[in-house]
């Protein structure tokens, strides 16, 4: 008997201090929004950043296809271009998207 009563206790503490420390998590909900939206400036940048180093590989890579006589050359253009683009179409549209 007397460990029902204590389980008893125990529950009920439990569910008055989990019944205090509810709130209405709108300032946690702004907080967190905050702090996400810090991170699009950098990321955005970086972004671009790795799209630049791409392009230039790509380049480098097309060049070299292109001085061997190598007939695949176009497709390989289109190819690394074609993911240099992506990737600064995708990071403006994520900011603008998300901002």
């Amino acid at each position: 008997m007397k460990k029902k009563r204590l389980i008893m206790m125990l529950a009920a503490v439990a569910a008055a201090s989990a019944a205090i420390a509810q709130g209405n998590g709108q300032a946690g909900i702004t907080e967190a929004t905050q702090l996400v939206t810090g991170y699009f400036d950098p990321g955005t940048k970086l972004i671009y950043a790795i799209g630049a180093v791409i392009g230039l590989v790509g380049g480098i890579k097309v060049y070299q296809k292109f001085s061997s006589g190598d007939p695949d050359t176009s497709k390989t253009a289109s190819s690394w271009f074609g993911a240099c683009i992506f990737l600064i179409v995708a990071a403006t549209i994520l900011r603008s998207f998300f901002l």
